[in-house]
């Protein structure tokens, strides 16, 4: 049919100032009340039921507790606590029929008991309350309580005793609410516009269920287990992390846990990447799967430390005569050679499965794992430290093997662990430890003095060249912070020293504050050297973590990590490890990538973002290439709360914008949306990540007849946003038709056919 509708989209705006209230003060965490809470566990070494029902203070359970010999009920918390949070433990006992029991309670830090308080004897069927200060259980400020326990205090039985409603009680709110700092956020939309990637969104070994809810790109099979990964038996040397055992994987068959890893991460909309071991040797298993040791307490003798538990001569290789590494052992006990053949086929068994990597198939292969720690990862086969020229030249034989297997995939190397390895070779590490460090490392002096990683690019790109093919895709390294801040330490000083601590990425004034003692700005020392060394090669940081996952200070920490990658332009990251479901680092990702549930995301177009003070309140912004509008991440690190107002440049702007934010301990969740005319203004909760989404005006976009009845229109809105269609047969008297729900920035609205001309205008209703 002819279109002679015609159509006016206009645009009113309304809405309310979205000033949430100020984070309160933790007064209280419950640890028991009818099932353990707030993710406590039980370590208890005593007989504990949590379930008891003869002797209830509260609710309809409580635990009960039979214990001889010095055992103890013991709760520990899935996240250290830091102790300023709160100033006693209180809890109620009962003595049950006999009574009288004398139990001594402890808190616990890095795995030690603290002072002992002893308990009054227990009454006898009846209920006590006790309130024990943390103080007196020897916890001082900055300190993290990891758990307690309550111990019987002689070596024969105790008469059974029940336990019921425990709690940390914190201080009391403050008379005055802490003051709140004040920010300007200055974006300007033409400046430093450039493409985020989407590969920077990406973990190591996540489920299909977490990649689809964080949305993420890469999912990385890494670390130290598969450097020895032999895919025809599907088993791996576990190396140092686990007494060097040579272990089957999941699954039966040839490369059965590298296909599962494959199918979980297609499942999760992901791209897999695998890592290929290089080393020259892949695990071996005794007869019918039976696993090996590569330090046998009975070849060997003993050992410090063996896996008593589940295979007691598997030692751990230091003697227990001297104190140090066995290093004449067979690395035949547990291993078998490979060789680049021996993994080429394995590629080959990859393509015929799943595809060549232009089919569907594996795209990222990684060349190996850290190897300039060899010597102590995996020293039962690699005792001396790897040198230069074998790392370039192992690196080269198997990148070529790749590419003559599958000429598309690409190789990412060189994979290396942190600061230290950057400058030297694995051989220079061993030398340095060993003879010292003032004298001349002889690896680097046989090189002129060359530093290891540009002195690495450059001769990959020379075999590059000689080959004729490109032997590394992505440069790729390892970055973990050497504060402490790669823990669960959340102590006031860690907290402020993780928040500064992202400035070694990028900073090229920070001086880092570990025993690194220098101007680190990874991101730039990396572009640098492959600009010097192998220009036009990506760059990317394949594990990194700030840690405490668990706490909103870590959150915040990968909050600022992940706009850091785009706002640096790293082309690829994966974070080591993907967090646990609903834990502030978890929810961090979604920010960015799944804010809603719907998949939508942070814009893909960098622009330029300031802030006075990123140490406090750090923001990043970004537009959507699909629609144009305009994404803010605000986040304040600081325990107060942040009043922000964010001037926008070189903006055209709808006038409102949709807020979301996380704060500790709460799902991620919309708040008010926010109307302005210049500048827009926002409270930021104290600890939180929040998300600014700022629509430019809406618009109409294509036309097109349905069926003949129908008119439907592209139209340009703001997801998750209400939108009222008016109609008009004049342009001057106006009526409401229906309201639109819009789902995604450009959604289709569908209009009934007329045979009079009918004007149709859309506008956000708050």
């Amino acid at each position: 049919m002819r279109l002679a509708y015609r159509f006016a989209l206009a645009f009113l705006f309304g809405g309310a100032l979205f000033s949430p209230a100020p984070a309160s003060a933790q007064t209280a965490q419950v640890v028991y009340a009818d099932a353990l809470q707030n993710g406590w566990q039980d370590w208890s070494w005593a007989t504990v039921n949590l379930a008891a029902t003869s002797h209830v203070q509260a609710g309809s359970r409580s635990i009960s507790v039979n214990a001889a010999n010095w055992q103890a009920m013991y709760f520990a918390a899935t996240t250290p606590i830091d102790v300023g949070l709160f100033t006693g433990l209180t809890f109620w006992v009962n003595g049950g029929a006999a009574g009288g029991q004398v139990i001594q309670v402890q808190g616990t830090t890095n795995s030690s008991g603290l002072t002992p308080v002893l308990l009054a004897p227990f009454p006898t069927n009846a209920w006590r309350q006790e309130t024990i200060s943390l103080a007196s259980l020897g916890f001082a400020q900055g300190m993290d309580l990891e758990g307690f326990w309550l111990q019987v205090t002689t070596t024969s039985t105790v008469p059974q005793f029940f336990v019921d409603s425990i709690s940390f009680s914190g201080p009391a709110a403050p008379t005055n609410p802490p003051a709140s700092t004040s920010v300007i956020i200055r974006v300007d939309a033409a400046a430093d516009r450039h493409v985020i990637s989407p590969l920077i969104y990406g973990v190591n070994f996540a489920g299909s269920n977490a990649l689809r809810e964080l949305n993420v790109s890469l999912n990385r099979n890494g670390g130290n287990l598969t450097s020895r990964y032999n895919w025809r038996t599907n088993a791996s040397n576990h190396a140092m992390d686990w007494y060097f055992e040579s272990l089957p994987q999941a699954g039966s068959g040839p490369g059965a846990a590298v296909d599962r890893f494959i199918q979980d991460s297609r499942d999760g909309l992901a791209e897999p990447m695998i890592t290929i071991p290089i080393n020259g040797w892949v695990a071996r298993l005794g007869p019918g799967g039976q696993r090996l040791s590569s330090f046998s307490i009975a070849k060997y003798g003993p050992q410090t430390g063996n896996d008593y538990q589940w295979f007691p001569d598997a030692g751990n290789g230091i003697s227990s005569s001297n104190g140090q590494y066995i290093t004449d052992n067979d690395p035949l006990d547990a291993n078998q050679p490979s060789t680049p053949e021996y993994q080429a086929e394995w590629i080959r068994y990859l393509t015929n499965h799943w595809g060549s990597s232009t089919q569907g198939g594996v795209r990222y292969y990684l060349m190996d794992n850290e190897w300039a720690i060899w010597h102590e990862t995996h020293r039962d086969v690699h005792p001396v430290g790897v040198t230069m020229e074998q790392s370039r030249d192992l690196f080269c034989a198997y990148a070529s093997m790749v590419k003559s297997n599958d000429p598309a995939a690409l190789v990412l190397g060189p994979e290396e662990f942190g600061w230290a390895g950057y400058l030297y070779s694995g051989y220079d590490l061993q030398w340095g430890n060993t003879h010292g460090w003032g004298n001349p490392l002889p690896d680097r002096a046989a090189h002129g003095g060359a530093v290891m990683m540009p002195w690495w690019l450059d001769q990959v790109r020379q075999r590059s060249e000689d080959a004729g093919k490109r032997l590394l895709d992505v440069f790729t390294l390892h970055y973990y912070p050497q504060g402490g801040e790669f823990s669960d330490t959340v102590s006031p000083a860690m907290q402020a020293r993780r928040n500064r601590s992202t400035r070694s990425l990028w900073d090229t004034n920070y001086i880092d504050e570990s025993w690194i003692a220098d101007n680190v700005r990874l991101i730039p020392l990396m572009k640098s050297w492959v600009a010097s060394n192998f220009p036009g090669t990506p760059i990317g940081i394949t594990e990194y973590s700030w840690g405490a996952d668990g706490h909103i200070n870590g959150g915040t920490a990968q909050a600022d990590v992940l706009g850091i990658f785009g706002r640096e332009g790293v082309d690829l990251a994966t974070r080591w490890v993907a967090p646990a479901s609903g834990t502030p680092a978890y929810r961090a990702i979604q920010m960015y990538r799944n804010y809603d549930g719907l998949r939508s995301a942070f814009g893909d177009i960098s622009v330029r973002t300031t802030v006075p003070d990123p140490d406090r309140v750090s923001a990043f912004a970004a537009e959507r290439s699909a629609s144009g509008h305009l994404t803010v991440m605000a986040i304040n690190k600081e325990t107060t709360v942040a009043h922000v107002q964010v001037a926008l440049s070189n903006f055209v702007a709808a006038g409102f914008a949709q807020v979301w934010s996380m704060t500790s301990g709460a799902a991620i969740a919309r708040q008010p949306d926010v109307t302005f005319t210049t500048n827009l203004s926002v409270l930021l909760p104290a600890q939180s990540v929040s998300l600014l989404v700022i629509p430019r005006p809406s618009r109409l976009g294509s036309l097109s007849a349905t069926n003949g009845a129908q008119i439907a229109v592209q139209h340009l809105g703001l997801g998750s946003s209400v939108y009222e269609v008016d109609v008009s047969p004049d342009l001057v008297s106006w009526q409401p038709a229906t309201n639109h729900i819009q789902m995604s920035d450009w959604d289709t609205l569908v209009f009934p056919g007329s045979s009079t001309t009918r004007f149709y205008r859309t506008r956000w209703t708050p």
